[in-house]
């Protein structure tokens, strides 16, 4: 029995095939064990999600998956990547539980298990320690923003006015045109007037594009509402709870199906933890909801100003600044949806 590195994805492919599997676009390491010259078991990893993890049948009681687990938590570790996570079936829970691996989260379709240094619980004790936040019941809001719009305004001011103290949580994940960093600031410049309200970043466990495996539910619907509720109950559980966060405001959302998709699964499970779902009418701006995505849309096309009417003057002045350019560039050459 060999455990190596293979460049040869093809085989992984028609390997992950017999259990129903994909092997994603973003895998950045991939492992084969082979007998004999043939693949018997396979695991890769992007970033630092462990996945497409499948073995034999006749060789599961031979320690290959810890073997497996192993080598590539090693290679990770050269990497400088301690923390690890893993997306799995219910029904492989046990397995991975068994090889060291902690349940986080899970429903009736997917499960996530973290790994090594990974932990929810002190990560989200230390990020409300850190936030200087108090004790005291609060709503939250969870934003991309990108970019900042008047509809994301509208909808914080919203919370403000309700609200005696407003958390955002400004999603961390480094996948969007605009980059996290300008996305914070932005928000934080655009609600500082807002003296109840408090703009922190979602961190590890908050809608993390890089923890939306697909490759175990083959249909979108399904893959959509699993993760979505996943998602959900995590925030209820543990950031809810840490944080004292009765209310969650949402926007509706006219456009992404994504989106309402997940609007759907906050209402659907967040109930449960004590947390009221706050469904707000989206800003209007000509009769049309305003979107960041429409924001983006005329920056492609070359018309900035056309966006000042849907931005606050604190994002269309960054948008119009030098340090803005190559995003703008970025934009314009891009076809992402985010």
């Amino acid at each position: 029995m060999e455990i190596f590195e293979t460049k040869d994805l093809e085989e992984v492919r028609s390997f992950l095939k017999e259990f129903d599997l994909t092997l994603e676009e973003d895998v950045e390491i991939t492992l084969v064990a082979k007998e004999n010259g043939k693949v018997v078991g396979t695991c890769s990893a992007a970033g630092d999600i462990i996945k497409d993890f499948a073995v034999s049948k006749e060789f599961q009681n031979e320690g290959i998956a810890a073997k497996l687990l192993t080598s590539i938590q090693n290679k990770l570790f050269d990497k400088g990547i301690y923390e690890t996570f893993i997306f799995t079936k219910p029904e492989n829970k046990a397995i991975f539980e068994g090889l060291g691996y902690r349940f986080v989260e899970g429903n009736e379709d997917v499960v996530l298990l973290e790994g090594g240094a990974a932990n929810i619980q002190k990560y989200v004790k230390n990020s409300f320690l850190k936030s200087g936040l108090s004790s005291n019941e609060k709503a939250a809001l969870v934003v991309n923003c990108n970019p900042f719009t008047l509809g994301h305004r509208y909808l914080i001011e919203t919370a403000s006015r309700e609200n005696y103290e407003v958390v955002v949580f400004v999603v961390e994940e480094n996948k969007s045109l605009f980059p996290f960093d300008v996305r914070l600031k932005l928000v934080k410049e655009g609600v500082k007037d807002l003296k109840n309200v408090k703009v922190l970043p979602g961190g590890r466990y908050i809608i993390s594009s890089a923890t939306f495996p697909s490759y175990f539910l083959r249909r979108e619907d399904e893959r959509l509402t699993a993760f979505a509720r996943l998602d959900a109950a995590i925030f209820g559980r543990y950031i809810a709870k840490e944080f004292n966060i009765i209310k969650r405001y949402v926007g509706t959302e006219p456009y992404c199906k994504v989106t309402n998709a997940y609007n759907n699964a906050l209402k659907e499970i967040l109930p449960s933890f004590g947390v009221e779902v706050k469904l707000i009418e989206r800003l209007k701006i000509k009769d049309a909801p305003v979107s960041a995505s429409f924001v983006r849309s005329l920056i492609k096309q070359g018309r900035i100003e056309d966006t000042k009417i849907y931005l606050p003057e604190t994002t269309y002045s960054f948008l119009v600044s030098e340090e803005a350019k190559g995003i703008i560039e970025k934009i314009k050459r891009s076809d992402s949806p985010h």
